[in-house]
Formats: structure tokens, C-alpha cells, sequence
């Protein structure tokens, strides 16, 4: 069954403010990124299964900005996350956790170095949190593994005229009460 939204036409579950899939969203944001001049490219990470970390995949956008300096113009990499505060949600979290899950911008836009440095921060506390809890910490949420997410790889199908939506969703291993909450705008990092 394929939904009647805004920008979403594929048959998967997941919306954003009951508007679509974040699948469509990353493509939609680069469409309009493009249409407006700017660099906008979906990068994707994959990584194998080994005895530290299981394998996965995940998609992000890439802006290339240009800096000038002293009449010497240089690029500049942004990642844009559609769904950064979804990436560090866990069961049980402590009272300290959820606070600063709750300072956590839905969206990410900034510098892959300030991302690693934000990313170490929240899985520190995911360890501390799931230790209080007395919870085992799952590979999937060790800092490494997290990461990997933003590891770039380009796609080159993420034109506009090669978009296909899936027919189906990919199976999805936790069901969430709430998917989506009342959350502070989006913070641009510099």
C-alpha cells in the first residue's frame, strides 16, 4: 500500500511527522539542494560483519561548500543527518541520558569532525546509562560502530531522474512507541 504525502511515495513504514520515510526525505533534501546550486550528494557506509561489529549500511547526505581564503578557494565537507536523535535512542535510558538525548537536534547539519566529536560524547553516555541500568551494551551502540554511519562512500544513483523508491521497506528490528517528539530546530555546526 503506497502513501498519499507530501513528498513519499514508497510503501515503507517509518514517517517523518506522519509526512514520509526518511528514505525519500534525504532524496528529496538533495533535489532541492541541487535545484538551488548547491553540491548536495547521498553518501552511503557499508561495513562487513566481524567479531567486533555486525555488518550495516546507512545513508547520509554530503554538502560541499567552498571557503575562500586570501583569494585561494578550498571545499568544505557538511554531513546533513535527517535522523541524528532517532541513531542514539536505547530502551531503558537513565534520567542523565535522556536529558541529553533530549539536547540532541533531530537533525544534524555540520562538520564530520564536529559529528565524531558529538557522536563519542552520546555513546559514552549511552555506556554509562545502560551500565546503570545493568543492560548489556549491544555492539551496534559501541562509539566505533556509530562511527561507521558517516564513513563516506558516493553514491552515484542518487540523481533526481535514477530515483526509484523501494516496493518494500527493509525489515525493521525494533518497534518504537514513538517515533518522532516535540524537538529544538535543527543546529548547524561550524
Amino acid at each position: 500500500m503506497a502513501k498519499d504525502t507530501e513528498y513519499c511515495h514508497c510503501a515503507k513504514t517509518k514517517t517523518v511527522h506522519g509526512h514520509g520515510c526518511n528514505y525519500c526525505l534525504r532524496r528529496i533534501v538533495i533535489k532541492n539542494l541541487r535545484e538551488k546550486g548547491i553540491n548536495a550528494s547521498l553518501c552511503s557506509s557499508k561495513w562487513r560483519h566481524t567479531k567486533k561489529h555486525p555488518q550495516g549500511c546507512h545513508e547520509y547526505i554530503e554538502v560541499i561548500g567552498n571557503k575562500t581564503i586570501s583569494s585561494q578557494s578550498k571545499q568544505i565537507s557538511y554531513v546533513v543527518e535527517v535522523e541524528f536523535r532517532d541513531q542514539f535512542e536505547i530502551a531503558k535510558p537513565c534520567e542523565e541520558y535522556k536529558k541529553l538525548l533530549s539536547l540532541l537536534p533531530e537533525y544534524y547539519i555540520g562538520k564530520i569532525d564536529c559529528l565524531n566529536a558529538v557522536v563519542r560524547i552520546i555513546c559514552d553516555s549511552a555506556k554509562r546509562s545502560m551500565k546503570e541500568k545493568k543492560i548489556h551494551m549491544g555492539p551496534w551502540r559501541q562509539t566505533s560502530f556509530m562511527l561507521m554511519k558517516w564513513s563516506k562512500v558516493p553514491l552515484n544513483n542518487s540523481s533526481d531522474d535514477t530515483f526509484q523508491p523501494p516496493i518494500s521497506p527493509p525489515p525493521s528490528p525494533i518497534k518504537k512507541q514513538s517515533q518522532f517528539s516535540v524537538a529544538p530546530p535543527a543546529v548547524v555546526v561550524t
